[in-house]
């Protein structure tokens, strides 16, 4: 037997959460057991610990986006008793049994080996949240961003995702002007690189013009809506966004001009179906791109039990930096 947070929807459609003990009998289909050491909490598995969010298909449900530990067993060549690996993506968590538990049964197809170098502590200090900063990192990289074009927008930059995203961004030698709705966060952001402290309000409502004087040079947005359509006519000529959430909104009341007059690029990143080679250059770029002492000063631990309130405090944006879920503790 073992531990796992378990959500149930009752008859009237209420869900519940608790640490419930479970078999390897309970678990799912899959070819690689893991013996999940670290997990964390993103927004989606707010969704999925309280409501669901429609993400959720069937209950009993055990959530958690992302995992990292070692492999208990493998009826796949590609992985044997003793790796370790890293899970983010593909659904788990959401159509699938996820790493809120001490034990997790997947498809191989959704693992990746523990890059050299990374815990499997640091992996989930990182997490999805990491990840996604990462693969937004270099699809600027990727469309031409150097460090000498000028300071990079990251927005909702308190959170997993603009905590992470500043620190890479800093630790390559770019300046960072980080964009907060909360003004006491101005420190913490300066401790991960952040040369700049751009409030919420002065950015985050629609103009009638639709170019502003040119002030990016990239941006990594995690608010989409107004701010997002305000923010793309102000970036530099040829200058790219990348796109990795929307806690502003799933809308977009913006132009085309700044596509057509300054060649501004918009990169929709996607962090749940990316193909296996972009996800191991990500995680190797993690390994080497993102220090770890920063790392550590945006982590708060939490265990199993502490999920349900972290679930509803990351809903509403009232949790900074990253969670390390110690699943065992």
């Amino acid at each position: 037997m073992f531990n796992a947070l378990v959500v149930n929807k009752d008859d009237e459609g209420k869900t519940s959460a608790a640490v419930a003990q479970l078999s390897l009998d309970d678990l799912p289909a899959g070819e690689v057991t893991v013996a999940v050491e670290y997990s964390t909490v993103n927004y989606k598995d707010g969704l999925c610990i309280g409501p669901g969010g429609g993400l959720v298909r069937n209950y009993p449900h055990v959530p958690g986006i992302d995992f990292a530990g070692t492999v208990e067993a493998s009826d796949d060549a590609r992985y044997k008793k003793g790796d370790k690996v890293v899970l983010t993506g593909w659904r788990v968590g959401e159509a699938y049994w996820g790493g809120y538990s001490q034990k997790a049964r997947v498809k191989a197809d959704f693992l990746v080996p523990l890059p050299k170098g990374l815990t499997t502590q640091q992996a989930m200090a990182v997490g999805t949240a990491g990840f996604t900063s990462m693969l937004a990192v270099m699809a600027l990289e990727d469309h031409g961003l150097k460090p000498a074009d000028g300071p990079v927008l990251v927005t909702g930059a308190s959170g997993g995702v603009g905590s992470v995203a500043t620190a890479i961004l800093a630790n390559l030698g770019y300046e960072v002007a980080a964009v907060t709705g909360r003004p006491d966060s101005a420190d913490y952001l300066k401790s991960l690189g952040a040369t700049q402290i751009v409030a919420r309000e002065d950015i985050n409502e629609t103009v009638k013009r639709p170019l502003e004087a040119e002030a990016w040079a990239g941006c990594i947005d995690a608010v989409g809506g107004p701010m997002l359509a305000r923010l793309l006519g102000q970036m530099k000529y040829g200058a790219s966004v990348s796109a990795v959430g929307l806690a502003g909104g799933a809308g977009l009341p913006a132009t085309v001009i700044p596509f057509l007059l300054r060649g501004v690029n918009l990169l929709g990143i996607d962090s749940v179906m990316q193909p296996y080679d972009n996800r191991l250059r990500a995680w190797e770029r993690i390994a080497s791109d993102l220090p770890m002492d920063k790392l550590e000063a945006m982590v708060q631990p939490a265990t199993l039990s502490d999920l349900p309130k972290l679930g509803a405090d990351i809903l509403k944006g009232q949790v900074k930096g990253r969670v390390l879920v110690d699943v065992n503790a």
